[in-house]
């Protein structure tokens, strides 16, 4: 096996580009947090959104109606639970119905159990895998032949760097890591990247860290084009927010 070096990020001295008006992109996880904050960027700039939730229907519908406002061309709300291979069919058979494909793919929806490994259950573990690994991948595949401009992963500081009590945490965030840059290798004309959020201030962190709309900001500016990485490569937020660019 041949060890690659870490590819690296070009930050530009750009403002968010705007060419994404038109532009369709799903992300997943909307309804709050990171993924709702996200949805706001984009419909900022004229997007359709396919906005999914899980268990917070009124959440979702709450995003949706905001999105709407900020100016987002049309939207799309969907339950997803991305555990559930009838539920990802079911968002793959709307969205193209709707809208024939998909621009970007915005892969946000996660969940962690913060505690020692010893204190996890089984279903703890499998909770942990099947959401953020194993979920990620499958509507990826899913979804990958309709995908006309790229895929972006959302993965963690805790996919680069190992902290106690967020063992399976961190497993399923470097695995998927590992799956963006293979992926990327496979699929060279598409831009497929990870955007790495550190401690951001949502339920899962007892909304503690950096506003999620700052990382929404980076997320927006990567697949936009105004952040430049290589493919399958890292956009770490604090590397980019503490750039000041």
């Amino acid at each position: 096996m041949t060890l690659r070096r870490e590819r690296k990020i070009i930050f530009p001295k750009m403002k968010t580009s705007g060419n994404m008006k038109g532009q369709v992109v799903l992300i997943t996880g909307s309804s709050s947090g990171i993924g709702r904050e996200t949805a706001y960027r984009f419909a900022e700039a004229g997007t359709k959104l396919v906005l999914t939730y899980n268990k917070g229907k009124g959440r979702g519908e709450q995003t949706e109606r905001q999105c709407r406002k900020m100016g987002a061309e049309e939207t799309l709300l969907l339950h997803l639970d991305v555990t559930d291979h009838r539920s990802i069919d079911y968002v793959l058979k709307q969205t193209l119905k709707k809208y024939g494909g998909l621009d970007f793919l915005i892969n946000n929806a996660a969940v962690g159990f913060f505690m020692p490994f010893a204190d996890q259950t089984f279903r703890d573990i499998e909770k942990q895998v099947r959401t953020n690994l194993e979920g990620l991948m499958k509507i990826t595949l899913m979804f990958l032949p309709y995908i006309r401009k790229g895929i972006v992963n959302i993965a963690s500081a805790a996919g680069k760097t190992a902290y106690e009590e967020m063992s399976v945490y961190c497993g399923t965030k470097f695995g998927v890591r590992g799956f963006t840059q293979a992926l990327a290798m496979e699929n060279p004309s598409l831009k497929i990247y990870c955007v790495n959020p550190d401690m951001t201030a949502t339920r899962l962190t007892g909304y503690e860290g950096r506003p999620a709309s700052e990382v929404a900001k980076v997320i927006f500016r990567t697949v936009s084009g105004a952040i430049r990485v290589s493919g399958g490569g890292d956009v770490d937020v604090w590397k980019v927010l503490n750039s000041g660019k």
